[in-house]
Protein backbone atom coordinates (compact mmCIF):
# COMPACT_ATOMS: atom_id res chain seq x y z
CA UNK A 1 0.00 0.00 0.00
CA UNK A 2 1.34 3.60 -0.63
CA UNK A 3 1.50 6.49 1.41
CA UNK A 4 -1.09 8.29 -0.31
CA UNK A 5 -3.43 5.27 -0.22
CA UNK A 6 -2.52 5.00 3.58
CA UNK A 7 -3.33 8.85 4.30
CA UNK A 8 -6.79 8.48 2.11
CA UNK A 9 -7.74 5.41 4.17
CA UNK A 10 -7.07 7.24 7.51
CA UNK A 11 -9.21 9.99 6.27
CA UNK A 12 -12.50 7.83 6.47
CA UNK A 13 -11.93 5.64 9.20
CA UNK A 14 -12.30 6.02 13.23
CA UNK A 15 -9.97 6.70 15.82
CA UNK A 16 -9.73 3.70 17.15
CA UNK A 17 -9.96 1.49 13.66
CA UNK A 18 -7.49 4.03 12.75
CA UNK A 19 -5.41 2.87 15.78
CA UNK A 20 -5.95 -0.33 14.29
CA UNK A 21 -4.49 -0.13 11.19
CA UNK A 22 -1.33 1.98 12.26
CA UNK A 23 -0.11 -0.75 14.99
CA UNK A 24 -1.03 -3.48 11.95
CA UNK A 25 0.89 -0.98 9.27
CA UNK A 26 3.60 -1.18 11.80
CA UNK A 27 4.07 -4.99 12.69
CA UNK A 28 3.88 -5.28 8.67
CA UNK A 29 6.99 -3.00 8.70
CA UNK A 30 8.62 -4.70 11.35
CA UNK A 31 8.35 -8.16 10.06
CA UNK A 32 9.24 -6.82 6.75
CA UNK A 33 12.53 -5.63 8.15
CA UNK A 34 12.87 -9.21 10.04
CA UNK A 35 12.65 -11.10 6.66
CA UNK A 36 15.70 -9.37 5.43
CA UNK A 37 18.56 -12.18 5.92
CA UNK A 38 20.91 -11.89 9.28
CA UNK A 39 24.46 -11.31 6.92
CA UNK A 40 28.00 -12.29 7.39
CA UNK A 41 29.90 -9.99 9.91
CA UNK A 42 32.29 -8.36 7.30
CA UNK A 43 34.88 -7.64 10.29
CA UNK A 44 36.93 -10.31 11.90
CA UNK A 45 38.11 -10.13 15.31
CA UNK A 46 36.16 -9.40 18.48
CA UNK A 47 32.91 -9.28 18.21
CA UNK A 48 29.88 -7.34 20.32
CA UNK A 49 27.80 -9.57 23.22
CA UNK A 50 24.26 -10.83 22.27
CA UNK A 51 22.16 -8.20 24.89
CA UNK A 52 21.18 -11.87 26.86
CA UNK A 53 25.14 -12.72 27.28
CA UNK A 54 25.28 -8.84 28.19
CA UNK A 55 23.33 -9.96 31.31
CA UNK A 56 25.44 -13.03 31.91
CA UNK A 57 28.46 -11.49 31.74
CA UNK A 58 27.95 -8.55 33.99
CA UNK A 59 26.47 -11.35 36.51
CA UNK A 60 29.72 -13.36 36.23
CA UNK A 61 31.40 -9.72 36.95
CA UNK A 62 29.57 -9.68 40.33
CA UNK A 63 30.68 -12.72 41.58
CA UNK A 64 27.39 -14.89 40.83
CA UNK A 65 27.64 -18.90 41.61
CA UNK A 66 29.93 -20.28 38.96
CA UNK A 67 27.33 -23.52 38.32
CA UNK A 68 24.17 -21.17 38.40
CA UNK A 69 24.08 -21.20 34.36
CA UNK A 70 25.56 -24.33 33.72
CA UNK A 71 23.68 -26.70 31.54
CA UNK A 72 24.33 -30.31 32.33
CA UNK A 73 22.92 -33.25 30.14
CA UNK A 74 23.91 -36.72 30.78
CA UNK A 75 23.06 -40.21 29.03
CA UNK A 76 24.02 -43.55 30.08
CA UNK A 77 25.01 -45.84 27.18
CA UNK A 78 25.33 -49.80 27.38
CA UNK A 79 27.26 -51.70 24.38
CA UNK A 80 30.02 -51.85 22.17
CA UNK A 81 30.86 -47.58 22.13
CA UNK A 82 33.20 -46.40 19.69
CA UNK A 83 34.84 -43.87 21.41
CA UNK A 84 36.72 -42.29 18.90
CA UNK A 85 34.26 -41.94 16.74
CA UNK A 86 32.36 -40.06 19.69
CA UNK A 87 35.57 -37.83 20.28
CA UNK A 88 35.75 -37.21 16.56
CA UNK A 89 32.52 -36.07 16.36
CA UNK A 90 32.49 -34.29 19.01
CA UNK A 91 35.68 -32.30 17.70
CA UNK A 92 33.83 -32.02 14.35
CA UNK A 93 30.76 -30.29 16.30
CA UNK A 94 33.57 -27.51 17.87
CA UNK A 95 35.01 -26.90 14.48
CA UNK A 96 31.41 -26.17 13.08
CA UNK A 97 29.82 -23.89 15.44
CA UNK A 98 32.00 -20.86 16.56
CA UNK A 99 30.24 -20.10 19.95
CA UNK A 100 32.12 -23.37 21.35
CA UNK A 101 35.23 -21.76 20.57
CA UNK A 102 34.49 -18.45 21.92
CA UNK A 103 36.09 -16.60 25.21
CA UNK A 104 34.75 -13.53 26.81
CA UNK A 105 36.71 -10.43 27.83
CA UNK A 106 36.46 -6.92 28.65
CA UNK A 107 37.36 -4.80 25.17
CA UNK A 108 39.87 -1.55 24.80
CA UNK A 109 36.56 0.67 25.90
CA UNK A 110 35.27 -1.68 29.11
CA UNK A 111 32.41 -2.86 26.96
CA UNK A 112 32.65 -6.84 26.85
CA UNK A 113 33.33 -8.75 23.65
CA UNK A 114 33.50 -12.00 22.51
CA UNK A 115 35.88 -13.76 21.14
CA UNK A 116 36.28 -16.83 18.35
CA UNK A 117 39.71 -18.76 18.79
CA UNK A 118 40.34 -21.05 16.17
CA UNK A 119 42.72 -23.22 17.88
CA UNK A 120 39.75 -24.63 20.94
CA UNK A 121 37.59 -27.94 20.61
CA UNK A 122 35.21 -29.35 22.64
CA UNK A 123 37.75 -32.59 23.59
CA UNK A 124 36.23 -35.72 25.66
CA UNK A 125 37.56 -36.74 28.53
CA UNK A 126 37.38 -40.49 29.36
CA UNK A 127 37.62 -41.25 33.12
CA UNK A 128 37.39 -44.97 34.78
CA UNK A 129 35.19 -44.44 37.53
CA UNK A 130 33.61 -48.19 38.25
CA UNK A 131 30.81 -48.46 40.24
CA UNK A 132 27.17 -48.35 39.12
CA UNK A 133 24.43 -45.61 38.09
CA UNK A 134 24.74 -43.45 41.38
CA UNK A 135 28.72 -43.43 41.08
CA UNK A 136 27.60 -42.05 37.73
CA UNK A 137 25.15 -39.49 38.94
CA UNK A 138 27.57 -38.24 41.75
CA UNK A 139 30.41 -37.74 39.35
CA UNK A 140 28.01 -35.77 36.85
CA UNK A 141 26.83 -33.68 39.79
CA UNK A 142 29.92 -32.98 40.40
CA UNK A 143 30.79 -32.13 36.58
CA UNK A 144 27.62 -29.61 36.85
CA UNK A 145 28.98 -27.61 39.45
CA UNK A 146 32.51 -27.11 37.82
CA UNK A 147 32.33 -23.33 37.14
CA UNK A 148 33.54 -21.78 33.74
CA UNK A 149 36.22 -19.34 33.61
CA UNK A 150 34.34 -16.81 30.60
CA UNK A 151 37.70 -15.77 29.27
CA UNK A 152 38.89 -18.97 28.52
CA UNK A 153 37.09 -21.20 25.67
CA UNK A 154 35.71 -23.63 25.22
CA UNK A 155 32.96 -22.98 27.87
CA UNK A 156 31.81 -26.30 27.25
CA UNK A 157 32.96 -29.66 28.60
CA UNK A 158 32.68 -32.98 27.76
CA UNK A 159 33.59 -36.49 29.72
CA UNK A 160 32.96 -39.99 29.26
CA UNK A 161 32.49 -42.16 32.19
CA UNK A 162 33.35 -45.57 32.55
CA UNK A 163 31.56 -48.15 34.56
CA UNK A 164 32.84 -51.04 33.00
CA UNK A 165 32.31 -53.62 30.84
CA UNK A 166 30.05 -51.92 27.44
CA UNK A 167 28.60 -49.69 30.26
CA UNK A 168 29.86 -45.31 30.05
CA UNK A 169 27.43 -42.57 30.62
CA UNK A 170 28.54 -39.12 28.84
CA UNK A 171 28.61 -36.26 30.57
CA UNK A 172 28.56 -32.75 28.81
CA UNK A 173 28.13 -29.04 30.37
CA UNK A 174 27.87 -25.92 28.93
CA UNK A 175 27.49 -22.72 30.20
CA UNK A 176 24.75 -21.11 28.74
CA UNK A 177 26.00 -17.82 27.71
CA UNK A 178 27.18 -19.77 24.52
CA UNK A 179 23.53 -22.25 24.57
CA UNK A 180 19.95 -22.96 25.29
CA UNK A 181 18.00 -25.58 25.33
CA UNK A 182 17.52 -25.71 21.63
CA UNK A 183 21.16 -26.16 21.04
CA UNK A 184 21.36 -28.98 23.08
CA UNK A 185 18.92 -30.54 20.48
CA UNK A 186 21.04 -28.91 17.66
CA UNK A 187 23.81 -30.95 19.46
CA UNK A 188 22.06 -34.10 19.68
CA UNK A 189 21.37 -34.01 16.21
CA UNK A 190 24.53 -33.53 14.82
CA UNK A 191 26.54 -36.10 17.52
CA UNK A 192 23.67 -38.48 15.99
CA UNK A 193 24.79 -38.00 12.79
CA UNK A 194 28.68 -37.63 12.89
CA UNK A 195 28.72 -40.44 15.52
CA UNK A 196 27.35 -42.65 12.65
CA UNK A 197 29.94 -41.31 10.14
CA UNK A 198 32.64 -41.25 11.79
CA UNK A 199 31.86 -45.47 12.70
CA UNK A 200 31.12 -46.25 9.73
CA UNK A 201 33.45 -44.29 7.51
CA UNK A 202 35.86 -40.73 8.13
CA UNK A 203 36.14 -37.76 7.00
CA UNK A 204 34.24 -37.56 3.84
CA UNK A 205 31.00 -39.14 5.63
CA UNK A 206 31.45 -36.71 8.46
CA UNK A 207 31.18 -33.90 5.63
CA UNK A 208 28.10 -35.41 3.99
CA UNK A 209 26.25 -35.98 7.31
CA UNK A 210 26.11 -32.58 8.35
CA UNK A 211 25.10 -29.03 6.09
CA UNK A 212 27.16 -26.15 5.89
CA UNK A 213 26.11 -23.35 8.65
CA UNK A 214 24.57 -19.87 6.68
CA UNK A 215 25.37 -17.94 9.87
CA UNK A 216 27.26 -18.04 13.38
CA UNK A 217 26.52 -16.73 17.08
CA UNK A 218 28.53 -13.33 16.47
CA UNK A 219 27.06 -12.67 13.15
CA UNK A 220 23.43 -12.53 15.04
CA UNK A 221 24.61 -10.34 18.20
CA UNK A 222 26.45 -7.60 15.28
CA UNK A 223 23.09 -7.87 13.37
CA UNK A 224 20.72 -7.84 16.80
CA UNK A 225 22.87 -5.11 18.05
CA UNK A 226 22.21 -3.20 14.67
CA UNK A 227 18.82 -3.43 14.62
CA UNK A 228 17.95 -2.59 17.74
CA UNK A 229 19.64 0.88 17.58
CA UNK A 230 17.84 1.43 13.78
CA UNK A 231 14.63 1.76 16.00
CA UNK A 232 12.91 -1.33 14.00
CA UNK A 233 12.02 -2.73 17.78
CA UNK A 234 9.70 0.14 18.46
CA UNK A 235 6.50 -1.59 17.95
CA UNK A 236 7.37 -4.50 19.82
CA UNK A 237 8.47 -1.85 22.88
CA UNK A 238 5.23 -0.15 22.82
CA UNK A 239 3.28 -3.06 23.03
CA UNK A 240 5.30 -4.23 26.21
CA UNK A 241 5.08 -1.14 27.54
CA UNK A 242 1.25 -0.86 27.24
CA UNK A 243 1.02 -4.54 28.23
CA UNK A 244 2.95 -3.81 31.67
CA UNK A 245 2.37 -0.33 32.39
CA UNK A 246 0.96 -0.80 36.27
CA UNK A 247 1.71 -3.67 36.77
CA UNK A 248 3.21 -5.22 40.03
CA UNK A 249 6.63 -6.59 40.17
CA UNK A 250 6.20 -8.11 43.10
CA UNK A 251 5.24 -11.67 43.97
CA UNK A 252 4.46 -11.69 47.15
CA UNK A 253 4.66 -15.61 47.94
CA UNK A 254 4.84 -16.51 51.91
CA UNK A 255 7.93 -18.25 52.20
CA UNK A 256 9.20 -20.47 55.47
CA UNK A 257 12.40 -18.97 55.90
CA UNK A 258 13.26 -14.65 56.21
CA UNK A 259 14.53 -13.48 53.03
CA UNK A 260 18.14 -12.76 52.66
CA UNK A 261 19.18 -8.89 52.14
CA UNK A 262 20.47 -10.48 48.55
CA UNK A 263 19.20 -13.17 46.45
CA UNK A 264 20.59 -16.59 46.70
CA UNK A 265 20.30 -19.62 44.54
CA UNK A 266 20.90 -22.28 46.32
CA UNK A 267 18.25 -25.13 44.73
CA UNK A 268 16.50 -28.57 44.78
CA UNK A 269 13.57 -30.13 43.22
CA UNK A 270 10.59 -32.02 43.60
CA UNK A 271 8.88 -34.08 41.20
CA UNK A 272 5.15 -34.64 40.70
CA UNK A 273 3.91 -37.22 38.05
CA UNK A 274 0.34 -36.48 36.77
CA UNK A 275 -2.04 -39.18 36.20
CA UNK A 276 -2.82 -40.72 32.21
CA UNK A 277 -6.48 -39.46 33.04
CA UNK A 278 -5.56 -35.81 34.15
CA UNK A 279 -2.85 -35.94 31.24
CA UNK A 280 -5.46 -36.90 28.76
CA UNK A 281 -8.01 -34.64 30.21
CA UNK A 282 -5.81 -31.47 29.62
CA UNK A 283 -4.92 -32.33 26.23
CA UNK A 284 -8.41 -32.43 25.96
CA UNK A 285 -10.01 -29.49 26.90
CA UNK A 286 -6.80 -27.38 25.20
CA UNK A 287 -7.60 -28.94 22.18
CA UNK A 288 -11.73 -27.83 22.43
CA UNK A 289 -10.65 -24.46 23.09
CA UNK A 290 -8.34 -24.11 20.21
CA UNK A 291 -5.72 -23.40 22.93
CA UNK A 292 -2.40 -25.12 23.67
CA UNK A 293 -1.58 -27.70 26.73
CA UNK A 294 0.60 -24.50 28.05
CA UNK A 295 -1.85 -22.32 28.20
CA UNK A 296 -4.25 -24.22 30.37
CA UNK A 297 -1.41 -25.48 32.74
CA UNK A 298 -0.78 -21.93 32.58
CA UNK A 299 -4.09 -20.85 33.72
CA UNK A 300 -4.25 -23.07 36.52
CA UNK A 301 -0.48 -21.86 37.64
CA UNK A 302 -1.89 -18.38 37.82
CA UNK A 303 -4.70 -19.67 39.82
CA UNK A 304 -2.66 -21.21 42.58
CA UNK A 305 -0.45 -17.92 42.61
CA UNK A 306 -3.93 -16.05 43.17
CA UNK A 307 -4.69 -18.42 46.03
CA UNK A 308 -1.10 -18.50 47.77
CA UNK A 309 -0.25 -14.50 47.38
CA UNK A 310 -4.26 -12.87 47.35
CA UNK A 311 -2.91 -10.43 44.67
CA UNK A 312 -5.09 -10.61 41.64
CA UNK A 313 -2.65 -9.13 39.60
CA UNK A 314 -0.01 -11.65 38.48
CA UNK A 315 3.43 -11.50 36.43
CA UNK A 316 4.96 -15.28 35.27
CA UNK A 317 7.83 -15.36 33.48
CA UNK A 318 8.40 -17.87 30.57
CA UNK A 319 10.78 -18.41 27.87
CA UNK A 320 10.60 -18.45 24.12
CA UNK A 321 13.27 -20.28 21.73
CA UNK A 322 13.54 -17.21 19.87
CA UNK A 323 14.19 -18.92 16.60
CA UNK A 324 12.01 -16.96 14.15
CA UNK A 325 14.36 -16.62 12.02
CA UNK A 326 15.51 -19.85 9.30
CA UNK A 327 19.24 -18.91 9.08
CA UNK A 328 19.51 -19.52 13.02
CA UNK A 329 17.67 -22.28 13.18
CA UNK A 330 20.83 -24.92 12.94
CA UNK A 331 22.88 -22.77 15.47
CA UNK A 332 24.54 -23.46 19.33
CA UNK A 333 24.27 -20.60 20.52
CA UNK A 334 22.00 -18.48 23.46
CA UNK A 335 19.00 -17.25 21.48
CA UNK A 336 15.91 -18.33 23.84
CA UNK A 337 14.35 -15.61 25.23
CA UNK A 338 12.31 -14.51 28.43
CA UNK A 339 8.52 -13.57 27.93
CA UNK A 340 6.87 -11.99 30.51
CA UNK A 341 2.77 -12.79 31.12
CA UNK A 342 0.45 -10.95 32.58
CA UNK A 343 -2.80 -12.21 33.90
CA UNK A 344 -5.90 -10.26 35.71
CA UNK A 345 -8.06 -12.12 38.08
CA UNK A 346 -9.56 -9.15 40.01
CA UNK A 347 -13.19 -10.27 38.68
CA UNK A 348 -12.79 -13.58 40.12
CA UNK A 349 -13.84 -15.07 35.96
CA UNK A 350 -14.18 -18.97 35.13
CA UNK A 351 -11.98 -21.03 34.33
CA UNK A 352 -13.14 -21.06 31.06
CA UNK A 353 -12.61 -17.06 30.66
CA UNK A 354 -8.73 -17.52 32.19
CA UNK A 355 -8.02 -19.84 29.37
CA UNK A 356 -9.40 -17.64 26.78
CA UNK A 357 -7.20 -14.44 28.73
CA UNK A 358 -4.14 -16.34 29.05
CA UNK A 359 -4.25 -17.72 25.22
CA UNK A 360 -4.84 -14.14 24.43
CA UNK A 361 -1.83 -12.98 26.19
CA UNK A 362 0.03 -15.53 24.88
CA UNK A 363 -0.25 -15.12 21.33
CA UNK A 364 0.08 -11.54 21.83
CA UNK A 365 3.64 -12.23 23.58
CA UNK A 366 4.41 -14.92 20.84
CA UNK A 367 4.05 -12.16 18.53
CA UNK A 368 6.27 -9.43 20.21
CA UNK A 369 9.27 -12.16 21.02
CA UNK A 370 11.99 -10.38 19.55
CA UNK A 371 12.46 -8.06 21.90
CA UNK A 372 15.20 -9.02 24.45
CA UNK A 373 13.78 -9.20 27.86
CA UNK A 374 17.40 -7.21 28.77
CA UNK A 375 16.10 -4.46 27.01
CA UNK A 376 12.38 -4.51 28.26
CA UNK A 377 14.21 -3.97 31.71
CA UNK A 378 16.40 -1.61 30.82
CA UNK A 379 13.36 0.74 29.51
CA UNK A 380 11.64 -0.13 32.27
CA UNK A 381 13.66 0.23 34.85
CA UNK A 382 11.36 -1.41 37.43
CA UNK A 383 12.10 -0.51 41.30
CA UNK A 384 15.61 -2.83 42.06
CA UNK A 385 15.45 -4.90 44.97
CA UNK A 386 18.46 -6.97 45.97
CA UNK A 387 16.52 -9.78 47.22
CA UNK A 388 14.41 -10.41 44.67
CA UNK A 389 14.71 -10.93 40.35
CA UNK A 390 13.59 -7.96 38.32
CA UNK A 391 9.94 -8.14 36.80
CA UNK A 392 9.05 -11.44 38.23
CA UNK A 393 10.07 -14.09 40.81
CA UNK A 394 8.55 -17.02 39.47
CA UNK A 395 8.80 -18.90 35.93
CA UNK A 396 6.17 -21.54 34.28
CA UNK A 397 8.11 -23.39 31.44
CA UNK A 398 6.98 -26.56 28.95
CA UNK A 399 10.23 -28.05 29.31
CA UNK A 400 11.84 -30.87 26.79
CA UNK A 401 14.34 -33.19 27.37
CA UNK A 402 16.58 -32.77 24.05
CA UNK A 403 18.96 -35.29 25.14
CA UNK A 404 16.31 -37.78 25.06
CA UNK A 405 16.74 -37.83 21.36
CA UNK A 406 19.91 -39.08 21.18
CA UNK A 407 20.66 -42.62 19.43
CA UNK A 408 23.76 -44.35 18.56
CA UNK A 409 23.98 -47.05 16.40
CA UNK A 410 24.36 -50.42 18.64
CA UNK A 411 24.06 -48.63 22.01
CA UNK A 412 21.02 -48.45 24.08
CA UNK A 413 20.68 -45.10 25.54
CA UNK A 414 19.41 -43.90 28.97
CA UNK A 415 18.62 -40.27 29.96
CA UNK A 416 19.88 -39.36 33.38
CA UNK A 417 18.66 -35.96 35.53
CA UNK A 418 21.85 -33.96 36.67
CA UNK A 419 21.36 -31.04 38.33
CA UNK A 420 23.51 -28.40 39.85
CA UNK A 421 21.61 -27.33 42.84
CA UNK A 422 21.28 -24.36 42.05
CA UNK A 423 17.42 -22.08 40.84
CA UNK A 424 17.89 -19.02 39.03
CA UNK A 425 14.08 -17.56 40.56
CA UNK A 426 12.27 -18.70 43.72
CA UNK A 427 10.05 -20.72 41.98
CA UNK A 428 10.72 -22.60 38.53
CA UNK A 429 8.10 -25.03 37.53
CA UNK A 430 8.33 -27.07 34.50
CA UNK A 431 5.97 -29.59 32.96
CA UNK A 432 7.62 -32.03 30.69
CA UNK A 433 5.94 -35.25 28.84
CA UNK A 434 7.38 -38.40 29.84
CA UNK A 435 7.10 -41.96 28.98
CA UNK A 436 3.77 -42.80 26.59
CA UNK A 437 3.14 -39.09 26.97
CA UNK A 438 1.68 -38.44 30.40
CA UNK A 439 2.87 -35.24 32.32
CA UNK A 440 5.40 -34.76 34.53
CA UNK A 441 5.47 -31.59 37.09
CA UNK A 442 8.68 -30.33 38.02
CA UNK A 443 9.29 -27.58 40.56
CA UNK A 444 12.83 -26.02 41.43
CA UNK A 445 12.84 -23.71 43.91
CA UNK A 446 15.20 -21.35 46.32
CA UNK A 447 15.80 -23.35 49.24
CA UNK A 448 16.81 -20.38 50.91
CA UNK A 449 13.11 -19.78 51.23
CA UNK A 450 11.32 -22.63 51.19
CA UNK A 451 11.06 -25.91 52.57
CA UNK A 452 11.18 -29.32 50.50
CA UNK A 453 7.60 -30.32 52.33
CA UNK A 454 5.72 -26.42 51.21
CA UNK A 455 7.30 -27.38 47.93
CA UNK A 456 5.47 -31.11 47.80
CA UNK A 457 2.44 -29.42 49.26
CA UNK A 458 2.57 -26.93 46.30
CA UNK A 459 2.68 -29.42 43.40
CA UNK A 460 0.35 -31.41 45.10
CA UNK A 461 -2.65 -28.10 45.57
CA UNK A 462 -1.47 -27.56 41.73
CA UNK A 463 -2.47 -31.00 40.52
CA UNK A 464 -5.62 -30.24 42.63
CA UNK A 465 -6.44 -27.21 41.19
CA UNK A 466 -5.69 -29.08 37.78
CA UNK A 467 -7.88 -31.48 38.49
CA UNK A 468 -10.67 -29.44 39.43
CA UNK A 469 -10.22 -26.91 36.73
CA UNK A 470 -10.44 -29.80 33.94
CA UNK A 471 -13.19 -31.32 35.94
CA UNK A 472 -15.62 -28.21 35.81
CA UNK A 473 -13.98 -25.59 34.06
CA UNK A 474 -16.99 -22.89 33.94
CA UNK A 475 -16.46 -22.91 37.96
CA UNK A 476 -15.12 -19.43 39.12
CA UNK A 477 -11.27 -19.44 39.89
CA UNK A 478 -12.27 -18.98 43.72
CA UNK A 479 -14.53 -22.33 43.58
CA UNK A 480 -11.67 -24.68 42.67
CA UNK A 481 -10.37 -26.55 45.37
CA UNK A 482 -6.80 -26.41 46.62
CA UNK A 483 -6.75 -29.03 48.70
CA UNK A 484 -7.51 -32.77 48.19
CA UNK A 485 -9.82 -35.01 50.38
CA UNK A 486 -7.21 -36.58 52.19
CA UNK A 487 -6.08 -33.47 52.86
CA UNK A 488 -9.38 -31.75 54.04
CA UNK A 489 -10.02 -34.51 56.32
CA UNK A 490 -6.70 -34.48 58.45
CA UNK A 491 -6.90 -30.77 58.70
CA UNK A 492 -10.40 -31.18 59.71
CA UNK A 493 -9.67 -33.83 61.87
CA UNK A 494 -6.68 -32.38 63.73
CA UNK A 495 -8.81 -28.71 64.27
CA UNK A 496 -11.90 -30.88 66.19
CA UNK A 497 -9.35 -32.77 68.05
Amino acid sequence: MSSQDQTDLLKNLSPAKRALLLKALSEEKSRADASKAIPRRTQEGPAPLSYAQRRLWFLSQLGADPALYNMASAVRLRGALDVEALRSALRRISERHESLRTSFAAGADGEPVQVVEPDAELGLEVLDIGGGEERARAVAREMAREGFDLGRAPLARARLLRLGGDEHVLVVVMHHIISDGWSTGVLVGELVRLYAAYSEGGEEEAREAVRALPVQYPDFAVWQNRWLESGAMESQLAYWKNQLAGAATVLQLPTDHERPAKQTHRGAQVALALSPDLTSSVKRLAREHSATPFMLLLSAFYVLLRRYTSQPDILVGTPVANRTRPEIEPLIGFFVNTLVLRADLSDDPSFLELLKRVKRTALDAYANQDLPFEKLVEVLNPARDMSRSAMFQVMFVQQEEPASGLRLAGLEVETLDVGTGTAKFEQTWAVREVGGGDLELRLEYNADLFDSETAKRMARHYRNLLEAAVGEPRARCSELPLMGEGERRLLLEGFND
